[in-house]
């Protein structure tokens, strides 16, 4: 009687089961997207880069402030006034004067010209600042894009496993009701469905996560189902070990360094020519007149202007030596920061590496898997191996799907990481 109940209970539930995935769930509109179609969406729409690309026009800009110093300046005046009383006999009269004056400066011991230097520098650390924000963007795409494209991958893994199991558990209640198997083994066999099940539903609920991540990473605001195009395999075929010291030269972020380095000592020196004299060339002309427009006249002068500075307070030494100052934190700034981009090409590389030669590794071991596995079913099904053994081999056969799908979606990480080390942004040609 017990076991004819059993027998129920497992047919209700091998039922219940396939009620659940055969449930026709409500159609969406979904979106197909490829890695270039990514790529292409992110470098329109994310924020970072506009953020990025309105330092770079701020940095331009004041590169062009600083410089209209260099050139002659030139203003205009007009005036005109009526004045009068409310006294009988006394009438009104009026006043017009007009000036146009300019100037140019000569000489001011190169303290403007180094401070254009200096921001130009400046604009050239925006520009490498927006491609080091570029590469960022880029690395966080592609491991959005990665991550759906895993989750896509494991959803169908997870129906795939838990169907397997479902179909081993039907096996094992035959078994049982034909006295070939104990209560134990059923319960193993009904845990690791109960298992599948959730991981079905997990993977469903963690692929609804990476689409609204990839999202965020696009520069959408507004969410929808998505869906990507890709496979885990890479084309960076190197097999020899680039100059790295030339690469963390040429990165993004050492030469930010480099260019507000170069920055800060065009500051040092243009606050060391607050010391020297400033000479202009001014010159004006006008004319000022009472009730006679226009004028008849026109008054001009030219000259040149001097002026030295005595004494500031002390201000002009605490700018030298606070320009000295960060002279030497860019130093020091632009050393760390080549040493961190060293190192982290020298570990990006050697992950890299270890990914692409692990998928090998966890590939053979999922070809021995599923071998295994196609062994054993026959063995168990003519009673040659135990159900203990049969259960280790499935559950290893299981380990290995997923373990290879891990190091295949660990792959594209690591490539995004190396060109990610390597300053390469939305624009570069990899994938």
């Amino acid at each position: 009687m017990y076991r004819m109940l059993l027998a129920c209970r497992v047919g209700i539930c091998s039922l219940l089961t396939l009620l659940f995935f055969s449930v026709p769930r409500p159609l969406q509109a979904v979106e197909l997207l490829t890695w270039q179609q990514c790529v292409s969406e992110a470098g329109k729409a994310h924020p970072d880069l506009y953020s990025a690309l309105a330092a770079m026009q701020q940095a331009e800009a004041d590169s062009r402030i600083t410089g209209g110093q260099l050139l002659p300046q030139l203003s205009a005046g007009l005036t005109a006034v009526q004045n009068g009383t409310t006294e009988q006999n006394i009438g009104s009269s009026s006043a017009f004067s007009w000036s146009l004056s300019a100037r140019q400066l000569l000489y001011d011991g190169r303290k403007t010209s180094r401070q254009v230097a200096a921001y130009k520098e400046a604009e050239k650390a925006a520009g490498h600042n927006y491609s080091a924000v570029s590469a960022d963007v880029r690395f966080a795409l592609r491991s959005a894009f990665t991550d759906l494209l895993k989750a896509e991958e494991l959803v169908a893994l997870s129906k795939e496993i838990a169907e397997r199991r479902r179909k081993n558990f039907r096996l094992i209640g035959l078994r049982y009701q034909a006295g070939r198997e104990h209560i134990g083994s059923l319960r193993k066999a009904e845990a690791d469905l109960g298992e599948s099940e959730f991981e079905v539903s997990r993977a469903e609920r963690g692929l609804v996560l990476a689409q609204s991540i990839l999202a965020s990473a696009l520069g959408r605001d507004l969410r929808s189902p998505i869906r990507v195009k890709g496979s885990f395999t890479v084309e960076d075929v190197l097999t020899v070990k680039p100059n790295l010291a030339l690469l963390a030269r040429e990165s993004p972020l050492v030469q930010q360094l480099e260019a507000r380095r170069k920055a800060a000592r065009y500051d040092l020196e243009a606050a060391k020519g607050a010391f020297s004299p400033e000479l202009s060339l001014t010159s004006s002309i006008g004319r000022n007149s009472f009730d006679s427009l226009p004028p008849d006249e026109v008054d001009w002068n030219a000259g040149i202007e001097l002026s030295l500075p005595i004494y500031g307070g002390g201000t002009g030494r605490a700018k030298v030596a606070r320009a000295m100052a960060v002279v030497s934190q860019q130093n020091a700034e632009e050393k760390s920061g080549y040493l961190q981009v060293f190192d982290m090409l020298e570990e990006s590389w050697k992950n890299f590496l270890d990914a692409r030669q692990y998928v090998t590794v966890r590939r053979k071991f999922l070809d021995a898997a599923v071998e295994r596995a196609a062994i054993a079913n026959v063995q168990y099904s003519n009673g040659l191996i135990s159900f203990d053994d049969w259960v280790i081999i499935e559950d290893n056969l299981v380990s290995a799907k997923k373990e290879f799908l891990n190091a295949g979606a660990d792959l594209l990480i690591a490539e995004a990481q190396w060109i990610k080390a390597k300053g390469g942004g939305l624009d570069d040609q990899q994938k």
